[in-house]
């Protein structure tokens, strides 16, 4: 095929680049610097001087650390196990994990408040059972929220891990095993350091996937926990009145943490394997 050929190949491709992903990326950096169409620079010093929008920062980065390095941990033991299962039943499973990946945004944050809500399922059996766990859990709080996101969390850290365990060759298990190290041995010396890279750019992807999760959110708590993804949406639709700009502002301040993540997963990333 010529560079020609390939080049009309691409130019759907391309287009859609173009129209989706780098237009609407141009747009909001533009419109963060403008004010009434003027060039100002006022809507970042909004945002490292109110509080309210730092806190949502905070927030935001902190419940996405949390779900990420909870969700890696429940995955790294459930890949761990599912190596076991023969390989039909972990295509079955990987199947079954490819469609709950789905199943995330509004239709989510509704079936756990219908499980797990003021009047869910759960929490009207375990009163009448006289059961006290759920007495002082509140969906709406951090801690619902905590769950929610470990929840969509973890199918995809487990597509993510699969491949990585999946790297392992059987052959070192019994190189190992031969040369009389043990199990514990085994992972510590030679398995956890060559998945190391993989487990961290997972967890870049998971921190990364949380911090821009929205509709989830914004359906159990509506605006009663500062998220910065929720705040931004406020903005732009103007719950009191309409701000786009300041939250073109936040939006691009919310890209840079993303990005930045991501770097530093690169660069420990690169660093790991230099030690390898």
């Amino acid at each position: 095929m010529s560079k020609r050929q390939s080049f009309v190949w691409l130019t759907p491709f391309l287009v859609l680049i173009l129209l989706f992903f780098l237009v609407p990326l141009l747009y909001m950096f533009i419109t963060s610097f403008q004010n009434s169409g003027d060039f100002t620079v006022q809507h970042y010093q909004t945002i490292v001087t109110n509080s309210y929008i730092l806190q949502g920062f905070k927030n935001s980065i902190t419940l996405s650390i949390v779900s990420a390095v909870i969700a890696l941990i429940i995955t790294l033991f459930g890949v761990y196990a599912m190596m076991n299962f023969s390989e039909p039943l972990r295509e079955k499973i990987l199947l079954l994990t490819n469609l709950t990946s789905n199943f995330s945004g509004i239709p989510l944050a509704f079936a756990f408040i219908v499980l797990l809500g003021n009047s869910g399922v759960f929490t009207l059996l375990f009163d009448k059972w006289n059961i006290g766990t759920l007495s002082s859990f509140s969906l709406y709080s951090w801690g619902g929220l905590l769950l929610i996101y470990i929840y969509f969390q973890l199918p995809l850290a487990l597509m993510l891990l699969y491949p990585i365990y999946d790297g392992i060759q059987h052959q070192w298990k019994e190189a190992a095993a031969l040369l009389g190290a043990s199990t514990w041995q085994f992972w510590t010396k030679i398995g956890i350091p060559v998945m190391l890279p993989g487990i961290v750019g997972t967890f870049s992807v998971l921190f990364a996937n949380a911090m821009g999760a929205y509709a989830s959110a914004y359906a159990l708590t509506s605006s009663n926990y500062n998220l910065v993804a929720i705040r931004i949406g406020s903005l732009i639709k103007g719950d009191i009145f309409a701000q786009p700009e300041l939250a073109s502002a936040i939006a691009v301040l919310l890209a840079v943490t993303m990005v930045t993540a991501m770097l530093l997963s690169e660069w420990s990333i690169a660093k790991t394997r230099r030690k390898l």
